[in-house]
């Protein structure tokens, strides 16, 4: 496993880290999920030097938590990096340009989460805690501000991040300028290129670390979506693959295996096109089995991508709108 340096926090990550939606499960979230080996791919990711992990409260109203508190207390040897997130507290994601930061992310409501989080991890203080949803005209709020200051004042907060709205790169930049971020979570893979074309840019300007999410686009870009999909009916996934949504992706993830060289797998290649870029920090995947575990871990331990195969998997990129679907 290679290390990437998490800037203003001087600490060394694991390049690919640990995304811990998918293997909490539960409401809102992936259903299929088998419980007796969420501890198992945890432990296995630590054996294979992860040290990078990335919750919420949100993942199984505070169950994703609970099982990084529970990792943590059987590697008390270990140095892991608890990164969890506030919910908005109108539970919408993402958020809109109408919303008031008053109605989303009050600061009553920050520090409630805050304690939620605290226990339920079982720390006593958070190494990167994050706002869930984020819109960039509440920069210069006073409120928000504040409130990020008294909890890293307070050493409850070590360093405070934004997870940005899906396809919407740019909606962060003003607030990453206040000096009071150092972390921004986007999406970042080979359809979703678009953090490139500035936010990127910005970061390594300003010393901010990259978090890139959603790797494989949801599962599009792992190769094994198709348009019947055997998903639980309460699975989070129908309501994201929309029948426009989920014809587009399955076509597009052909094309792109269609241009894959021989022997190449598409996991690994989306992995490694993320890995290409200095400012992206970490990559979290979600794992739910451990022959993923081993499989994206490894990667890191690979040959980078040519420029022959970077060239190619930029000619993949989609850029796409938000729209009633895309949370």
């Amino acid at each position: 496993m290679k290390y990437r340096h998490f800037k203003k926090a001087n600490l060394q990550v694991s390049e690919i880290g640990y995304g811990m939606w998918g293997i909490a499960g539960g409401e809102g979230g992936w259903n299929d999920i088998d419980s007796s080996l969420q501890d198992k791919c945890l432990d296995h990711a630590v054996k294979l030097g992860c040290n990078f992990f990335d919750t919420a409260w949100i993942y199984g109203r505070g169950y994703s938590e609970q099982l990084l508190g529970r990792l943590i207390r059987r590697h008390p040897e270990k140095k892991l990096v608890v990164a969890t997130k506030v919910p908005p507290k109108n539970r919408e994601y993402p958020s809109k340009r109408t919303d008031d930061i008053q109605d989303i992310f009050p600061n009553d409501h920050i520090i409630e989460f805050v304690d939620k989080s605290l226990s339920n991890i079982g720390v006593d203080s958070i190494d990167l805690l994050q706002f869930h949803v984020w819109e960039d005209s509440w920069a210069q709020q006073k409120d928000w501000q504040e409130c990020v200051k008294a909890l890293k004042e307070k050493g409850l907060v070590k360093q405070m991040g934004i997870s940005v709205n899906r396809w919407e790169p740019t909606n962060v930049i003003e607030t990453l300028k206040t000096g009071l971020i150092d972390c921004v979570q986007v999406i970042y893979n080979v359809f979703d290129q678009a953090p490139e074309d500035e936010l990127f840019d910005v970061c390594q300007q300003l010393g901010i670390a990259v978090i890139a999410r959603v790797p494989f686009d949801e599962g599009s870009l792992t190769g094994n979506l198709t348009l019947n999909p055997d998903w639980p009916e309460d699975d989070w996934r129908h309501s994201y693959f929309v029948e426009e949504n989920l014809k587009n992706s399955v076509e597009r993830a052909e094309r792109l295996r269609a241009d894959l060289p021989e022997g190449c797998n598409m996991p690994t290649m989306a992995l490694k096109f993320i890995l290409h870029h200095p400012a992206v920090t970490t990559v979290i995947p979600g794992m739910r089995q451990i022959k993923h575990v081993e499989a994206n871990l490894g990667v890191s331990d690979l040959e980078p991508l040519s420029d022959k195969e970077l060239s190619m998997l930029r000619e993949h990129r989609w850029d796409r709108e938000p729209t009633w679907w895309s949370q």
